[in-house]
Formats: structure tokens, sequence, C-alpha cells
């Protein structure tokens, strides 16, 4: 299932959402540096379609979306922070 973490994009993806954080599209957009519209969308239906990501629409126009973490998604959190604090204990040259 490691596989469920491929992509340039799906970590920063998480680390939006962690901690129950709701966010809505455009909001992750501006989070995430560098990330175009097209690759946001694709990473974000992975994660769905892997059930990491629940996708909320709101019927209303203009149309909201918002994303959030499903329950299997908020336990990859001890995980991934672990991984932050492994990476911020590398040796600085």
């Amino acid at each position: 299932m490691i596989r469920v973490l491929e992509g340039r994009w799906k970590l920063l993806i998480l680390f939006q959402l962690f901690g129950g954080q709701i966010r809505r599209f455009s909001d992750l957009e501006r989070a995430i540096p560098g990330v175009s519209q097209k690759m946001l969308i694709q990473q974000l239906r992975q994660l769905e379609a892997d059930g990491v990501v629940t996708r909320i629409v709101h019927p209303q126009v203009p149309p909201k979306v918002e994303y959030r973490l499903t329950e299997w998604g908020q336990a990859l959190c001890p995980a991934l922070d672990a991984l932050l604090l492994w990476a911020e204990a590398a040796p600085r040259d």
C-alpha cells in the first residue's frame, strides 16, 4: 500500500489536511506552490480512489469543493510526523 503515497505532490497534500483540517481546492492550490491545477486534481482523485481523502461537494453556485482526510487517511499522520522528524534530523553539510 506504499503506492498510495507515490507521486510528487501527495505528501504535500496530506500535510495540508493533517489534524482533521478541511481545505477547499483553491486553498490547497495556493498552499502548494508549483503544483498545476491538473496535477492537483489528478493527485486528489488518486488519494480519493485509495480511500485516503474524502471529497465534499456543496451544491451551490459557484461550486464549492472541499477535501479532508478519511479516518484511514488520518491514521497516516503519526507515520508522516515521524518521517518529518527524521528528515529534520538529517545531517547538514
